[in-house]
């Protein structure tokens, strides 16, 4: 009798123990959208709970030496239960420094109007400073950057890339899509590259991230923006950052809508068609026109024969070829191209980055230079923009 009493207080207790776990912060935080005026901050506890953020001047103050601001992730006035936490903060000051936290509470249920709560966690280490950012600068005289893409999951492609640039003069990363192969779960994407993006640099650098076509597949793929431009309207956007402005353009699939592996899920004709019209109207705006540079970031180039390539030569190119940007980045096939200007119908020099080559540019109002390396951090091609 006492063993079978034992035996059933060990399932109980196998049984409760992970029910009264600490709730942990598993990914994050890190950067989205991050503008003159506005950052979107993004992080994931491992069960049902509020977030918030605490935000705090650098004036050179203790983090805890008075009560910071909280902004929470909220919907419609309520705030959000869930494991998927975003707060966009707004109204910032251009090329000013921000310090944050972000935290979590467990909602254990909600029932009625009662709500019962559990323990709280944050992602902030006592023992180093708070995590910061930097809003972006359109006066700022020079920009430096750095483009990955097709990493298919490589942490170790990964780490070695980030790892060849300096952290202290980077502005910004571009992640040009294919990070991983599918998403079907969580932890392909977090486990894949997203954590160690985070590691590296994602909580304090920005990531602007351009979705590629296998970012599309699974399971997970319909909740792509519940983790990236979250805040956003689309998966396809524009920023400046000193003398550049980004077009970020989100390639779709590269095969046709109606082809058997979609199984009938996707429509990205009508989404690059959208695209177009956005594409048309931003190239036309202040923040395209103004800035002594004008960078296009697509996965997809605009040829190599698949319908995806041949829908953004039909869609996309017209409208770029009229706006003259001075270089468009992309990735997709696994291999490294340069195209100049001119070439099978496309006005403007064009980049297709490896699976295995960094991207890395700096610009200042007379001259864009972009320098391609391979993974034993040697220099393979330049191309040098002058106005």
């Amino acid at each position: 009798m006492y063993n079978k009493l034992n035996l059933l207080l060990i399932l109980l207790t196998c049984a409760v123990a992970p029910l009264l776990a600490e709730i942990k912060i598993l990914h994050g935080p890190y950067l989205q959208n991050l503008g003159e005026n506005e950052v979107t901050i993004v992080w994931v506890s491992d069960k049902p709970s509020i977030g918030w953020l605490e935000i705090a001047p650098d004036d050179g103050s203790h983090f805890y030496a008075t009560e910071r601001q909280k902004i929470f992730d909220t919907k419609i006035g309520i705030k959000n239960t869930s494991r998927i936490h975003s707060v966009k903060l707004e109204g910032l000051k251009p090329a000013t420094t921000y310090r944050y936290r972000v935290c979590a509470q467990e909602v254990i249920s909600h029932e009625g109007h009662k709500v019962i709560y559990g323990d709280i966690t944050t992602a902030f280490s006592y023992a180093k400073e708070a995590n910061s950012f930097t809003t972006n600068d359109a006066t700022k005289p020079s920009v430096s950057f750095a483009m990955v893409n097709d990493i298919h999951g490589r942490n170790d492609v990964l780490e070695n890339m980030i790892n060849q640039c300096n952290l202290e003069t980077t502005d910004l990363f571009l992640f040009n899509g294919d990070m991983v192969s599918i998403s079907d779960n969580e932890e392909q994407m977090f486990g894949g590259f997203m954590d160690k993006a985070v590691e590296l640099f994602a909580s304090n650098l920005p990531m602007y991230y351009c979705r590629g076509n296998h970012e599309t597949r699974g399971a997970m793929a319909p909740n792509f923006k519940d983790y990236f431009n979250p805040k956003a309207d689309e998966l396809f956007y524009a920023f400046r950052q000193g003398p550049v402005c980004f077009l970020v353009l989100d390639c779709g699939e590269d095969k046709p809508d109606s082809d058997v592996e979609y199984y009938g899920i996707t429509d990205y004709d009508n989404y690059r068609s959208k695209q177009a019209l956005w594409l048309s109207e931003i190239t036309q705006s202040d923040l395209y026109r103004n800035a002594p540079f004008k960078v296009v970031v697509c996965h997809m180039p605009p040829f190599g024969g698949w319908h995806g390539e041949l829908d953004i030569l039909k869609k996309f190119i017209p409208v770029l070829n009229q706006a003259k940007p001075d270089v468009y980045l992309t990735g997709h096939l696994h291999q490294y191209i340069r195209n100049e200007a001119g070439k099978d119908g496309v006005a403007f020099p064009l980049i297709v980055n490896s699976n295995n080559t960094l991207l890395k540019a700096d610009a200042d109002a007379g001259k864009l230079d972009i320098r391609i390396y391979d993974l034993d951090g040697k220099m393979i091609d330049q191309l040098v923009i002058k106005k």
